[in-house]
């Protein structure tokens, strides 16, 4: 299958790690491996009709990625530690990582996705074989950009700490934290009340602007409380500059470095000395499409797995 001149689906970029495997099967209830490999390829060729991502055509959404990030742990301490502590995934997809979450013990009513698609979210149902009855997860469809206003930045450490109670649950300018979070229309009123946000494959679909000005409202939704946490991973660089998509003949994009993305939070983001911020280079060279080698691209691929956590 071919959607507007993008590369054709390709099943042996198909391949489930035993905990994946094992992970889908309790998950959707099918016990086959060559029946969950069929259900599968049909999610995913009916989501690659909604939007092309290089992520579905690589079955991203069958990795456990969020459980493989070092604050992942700290995110789910959270979950069961601060009382109302909420967690979003933005970008979800069809919200494998926020099932991930839920499987793992963060609690389904503090968990929210957001997407600019709302048929992945659909597709998720679809993929797990759930209902919103089911699967409880609240779930806000829509552009980042255009729900949230940027905060001013650089954030200070004592932003939105006047407001903030000790469970953790700190506001947002004279609004309280939402009940039923499925009642949401937009991320608006999360603002100040979020302790956990996940962002994977997110922030390099956009320029170096762009991506500063989503850490500028990613910020205000972040709770007050030390030990809120950003974390996430997505493509980067030795040294921060434009690379070639993984997919051939699309326009080049920004990757930060390890050291510039530090500098982006701890500093231009927030307040200097307010953050600790960590940032890793992976190879990631396995998620290279089978017919191209590495003499085909300009750059060595890199993933930047980080996390930003409020002090």
């Amino acid at each position: 299958m071919s959607t507007s001149g993008n590369p054709p689906l390709d099943e042996r970029f198909y391949s489930l790690q035993p905990d994946e495997a094992e992970f889908f099967k309790d998950q959707t209830g099918i016990g086959s491996d060559e029946e969950l490999k069929k259900h599968v390829l049909q999610v995913q060729a009916k989501a690659y009709e909604v939007h092309p991502y290089s992520c579905i055509m690589r079955f991203s959404f069958t990795s456990l990625r969020i459980s493989r990030l070092p604050a992942y742990s700290h995110a789910l301490k959270l979950g069961r530690e601060r009382p109302g502590a909420i967690f979003l995934d933005l970008g979800c997809c069809f919200g494998n990582d926020a099932r991930k979450a839920v499987a793992d013990g963060f609690p389904v009513e503090n968990v929210i996705g957001s997407d600019l698609h709302k048929e992945f979210w659909e597709l998720g149902h679809e993929l797990f074989k759930t209902t919103p009855q089911t699967f409880a997860a609240a779930f806000v469809p829509g552009d980042v950009f255009e729900m949230l206003e940027p905060v001013p930045i650089p954030l200070p450490a004592a932003a939105g700490r006047e407001s903030s109670d000790l469970k953790g649950s700190s506001s947002g300018p004279g609004e309280a934290r939402p009940g039923d979070l499925r009642t949401l229309t937009s991320l608006a009123p999360l603002r100040g009340h979020v302790s956990v946000i996940h962002t994977s494959a997110f922030f390099h679909l956009f320029g170096e602007e762009q991506q500063r000005a989503l850490a500028a409202r990613l910020v205000g939704l972040l709770s007050a409380e030390p030990g809120s946490v950003i974390f996430g991973i997505h493509g980067g660089l030795r040294v921060a500059g434009e690379r070639e998509r993984q997919t051939p003949g699309k326009p080049r994009v920004f990757s930060h470095s390890p050291d510039s993305w530090r500098e982006l939070w701890d500093g231009q983001v927030f307040e200097k000395g307010t953050v600790r911020v960590e940032a890793e280079l992976l190879d990631a060279t396995a998620y290279l499409r089978p017919d191209l080698s590495e003499a085909s691209v300009a750059e060595k691929r890199y993933w930047l797995q980080w996390s930003v956590t409020r002090l």
